[in-house]
């Protein structure tokens, strides 16, 4: 799914974008110049590896995440508390932002529940 930012507006412009067993869902608003801001939830379930014994396990995802998308290279003024996401051809494609999201999770440390018992 892509969308054309400069299409996007202060409209909110729901979205939902299913990967395996992880839904991406929420909504996309302009912010201003040339902003936009993403404000979603990520909920499902990954298979990842224990990081202390190597062994596979269920690691259930619920997680809320903010950001802004900038059409354009994006100019740092320090008024910004969220990061920003460049995109140099006027749109966004929601499962490439939905599989660096998926990335960012599993490159996190996480321990199966045995190796939290012990």
């Amino acid at each position: 799914m892509k969308v054309m930012l400069r299409k996007v507006t202060k409209t909110p412009l729901d979205f939902e974008v299913n990967s395996e067993k992880i839904t991406f869902k929420g909504y996309l608003e302009y912010h201003q110049g040339k902003l936009v801001l993403l404000k979603a939830k990520l909920n499902g379930q990954l298979e990842k590896s224990c990081d202390v014994c190597a062994e596979d396990f269920i690691l259930s995802v619920d997680e809320e995440v903010s950001f802004f998308i900038s059409d354009g290279i994006y100019e740092d003024d320090h008024t910004i508390d969220l990061d920003v996401v460049e995109s140099f051809n006027g749109d966004v494609d929601m499962e490439e932002l939905l599989d660096s999201e998926i990335e960012l999770i599993k490159s996190d440390y996480h321990m199966c529940d045995s190796c939290k018992n012990k």
